[in-house]
């Protein structure tokens, strides 16, 4: 990796720490310029990411790096941040005028109270991405956008250096930051919950592949919804066709077993087939796809219930 130059009006910054998130925006950060004077690496496997990101950046303690720093780095997981926000606030590191942005998606910059009373100003950046903590990341980031809340007079320095790494900058309101990490996470982790299920159905019945029977499926769903929202929702339950749900819920049940645990892989797969079939029922007869007759009986073939 090629050392950048570093040009005028460039700032000192601390990653806190090299987790997959932190490493990645600080190679970012330093390929646009910026010099990365110090990483706090915990474990082997954070030391190993800075190794193949930020090489030649020392590794320091943290109050160390918050002392070294222009700009401090946060990018640790939600819970810990209030935590360490205040802990450092008690032992007096944070500075009058420095920047310290964290990429927590829960919080906006009221957890960085502690850094304000000090006269520093916080900023709020969140990528909208899942990350490996590999080099590829850094490609990834020019199709990615930040969730950026900032007070209104500092507001452009966040959204500068969501460009600076190649990123779109989108303003979340302080109040509404919860919502719009929901929004994420049951966009994207969920789905991860979502496919694990269907690729452990297709195993259960021989397929040796089952990347490549959901991948094109999958990919052509996701890209159809993200162009055309709720009008490209299909499948049977938006359709009406209530045998086809009863036989998909004939086949889980039986996979589950009269004595299976509610813990049971099997019976997991069924209460998240009807869960999701409930709502998807819920939106198609919102939407005018299905009656209401016909809706009432998807219901109860997502129940087992015999069709009248």
């Amino acid at each position: 990796m090629n050392e950048p130059q570093q040009r005028p009006g460039r700032l000192g910054v601390g990653i806190i720490s090299a987790g997959k998130v932190g490493s990645v925006l600080g190679a970012a950060l330093r390929a646009a310029g910026h010099a990365v004077v110090g990483v706090y690496a915990h474990s082997e496997a954070s030391r190993d990411r800075a190794d193949a990101l930020l090489p030649d950046v020392p590794v320091l303690d943290v109050p160390t790096i918050v002392e070294r720093s222009e700009l401090v780095l946060l990018a640790v997981p939600d819970d810990q941040l209030p935590g360490l926000v205040e802990g450092l606030g008690k032992l007096g590191v944070w500075q009058p005028g420095q920047l310290v942005v964290h990429t927590a998606g829960r919080f906006g910059t009221d957890v960085l109270e502690p850094v304000r009373a000090a006269g520093g100003i916080g900023l709020a950046i969140h990528p909208s991405m899942t990350f490996t903590g590999l080099s590829l990341d850094l490609q990834r980031l020019t199709d990615c956008s930040f969730g950026v809340t900032a007070a209104a007079p500092v507001l452009p320095i966040a959204q500068a250096l969501v460009v600076e790494m190649g990123a779109e900058p989108v303003v979340i309101a302080e109040a509404d930051r919860p919502l719009y990490h929901a929004a994420l996470a049951h966009g994207s982790n969920h789905v991860m919950t979502l496919l694990g299920q269907s690729m452990q159905l297709l195993h259960k019945i021989g397929v040796e592949h089952p990347d490549r029977v959901l991948g094109p499926l999958v990919r052509a769903t996701v890209d159809n919804a993200l162009a055309s929202g709720e009008n490209a929702l299909t499948g049977p339950v938006a359709r009406g066709d209530v045998s086809t749900v009863a036989a998909h819920v004939a086949a889980l049940t039986e996979l589950a077993g009269p004595d299976a645990a509610a813990s049971s892989a099997g019976h997991d797969l069924l209460e998240g087939y009807r869960a999701l079939g409930k709502l998807t029922a819920q939106r198609a007869v919102a939407s005018g796809r299905i009656d209401d007759t016909t809706y009432r009986a998807v219901l109860a073939a997502l129940e087992g219930k015999d069709l009248q």
